[in-house]
């Protein structure tokens, strides 16, 4: 008897174990399903990335990108001192703005620099490609009248007397003669109308 009702109490403990985990099994499933607080987000889509366009023509360029974003491509020379042609389809992309592989937004703005074909990229978007411009010709300079430099010469307007103090007079044309003053023109010191009898200018001639 007692055989038997240990036999029933097992079997009552067994179906209530599998009821429980019947049980279990069913509300995991739904809350890791249905997104409810504390379960894992789904994972969302990538957006799109910047294409590499270095190496391009600036026409391969722009039809990378018109997929990708729908603002126009904004193009300028690589070289500060090289405009850019009106027709630059061929010339080749050196720089880009964003960089290949960058995630993008439909707003984002893409700026490319371009040297024409044949021409070496520069080190850096700005540079000069042609060589800066020298000093010109050193000017040879004008001579001028400074210290050194010859005096031009006066002409000469005849013998001149020697030097003597203006307050100077002479008695007489052999007094004069004695000095080694004559002759004597008029303005001269020691001119006086006394001795210039012919009244031509000069006295004691």
């Amino acid at each position: 008897m007692s055989g038997r009702r240990g036999i029933a109490i097992a079997g009552a403990v067994a179906a209530a174990v599998l009821l429980l985990a019947g049980c279990g099994e069913p509300a995991a499933t739904e809350g890791k399903d249905s997104g409810t607080p504390g379960s894992s987000p789904a994972p969302s889509g990538s957006g799109p990335s910047m294409p590499g366009l270095i190496g391009k023509t600036s026409t391969e360029a722009e039809a990378l990108v018109k997929p990708v974003l729908p603002k126009p491509v904004e193009a300028r020379s690589a070289y500060d001192d090289v405009p850019l042609a009106a027709d630059h389809g061929q010339w080749a992309v050196c720089f880009q703005t964003p960089a290949a592989a960058t995630p993008v937004t439909g707003d984002a703005s893409v700026e490319i620099s371009l040297v024409a074909p044949g021409t070496p990229c520069p080190a850096a978007a700005g540079a000069s490609l042609l060589p800066p411009k020298g000093p010109g010709p050193a000017k040879t300079p004008v001579p001028s009248a400074e210290p050194g430099h010859p005096k031009p010469k006066r002409p000469k307007s005849g013998p001149t007397p020697a030097p003597g103090p203006k307050d100077v007079s002479y008695r007489n044309c052999a007094e004069a003669r004695a000095a080694d003053a004559a002759p004597i023109r008029r303005g001269q010191p020691g001119y006086s109308r006394h001795l210039d009898r012919d009244g031509d200018g000069v006295a004691c001639d």
